[in-house]
């Protein structure tokens, strides 16, 4: 898929049919995140795949807004090291990368930040150094996507030209 097409159609998905993502894929969104630039190259970043159903329903029990997470195929939780001050950033990246891999693939992904975090770091085993950046679901889509047509505001309701409040860009 053209990386624009990708970018521009990527939606977040959070209802997953019961099909297995094959390993190969799994791999590759992981290479993915592997092979994001980090700040100073750095590459602080740890993820944890979560594939088991038992733990898929821990991690949902684990969070504030993503008890869906139970559903999805697979669950990759997503570390940084606050450290650095641009680990935030990291995080992004490193997420974009993942669901616009999967997204690739047919597979849709959705993520959560809510997580009730002593559970979280016990359930799973995450050292207090790490934060707990984000947290992905992937899968296939539980039902077909039609159009992939997203909602969002003329580019200029938040492009400025030259200053902040020049909008006449395009």
């Amino acid at each position: 898929m053209d990386t624009y097409e990708c970018i521009i159609t990527k939606l977040d998905i959070r209802e997953y049919s019961a099909q297995d993502v094959p390993l190969e894929i799994r791999q590759r969104i992981l290479e993915a995140a592997r092979s994001t630039g980090t700040g100073l190259n750095t590459q602080h970043w740890k993820f944890i795949l979560v594939e088991k159903k038992d733990n898929l329903k821990k991690l949902s029990e684990d969070s504030t807004s993503g008890s869906w997470i139970a559903g999805a195929n697979f669950a990759i939780i997503v570390l940084t090291n606050p450290k650095y001050k641009f680990h935030l950033i990291d995080a992004g990246r490193v997420l974009q990368n993942m669901q616009l891999t999967a997204w690739n693939y047919g597979i849709v992904s959705g993520l959560f930040t809510g997580v009730i975090e002593e559970k979280l770091r016990s359930d799973f085993k995450i050292p207090k150094e790490m934060h707990i950046s984000t947290i992905i679901g992937f899968g296939y889509p539980l039902r077909m996507l039609t159009g992939k047509r997203k909602n969002r505001k003329s580019i200029n309701e938040f492009v400025y030209y030259e200053n902040y409040g020049i909008s006449n860009l395009i």
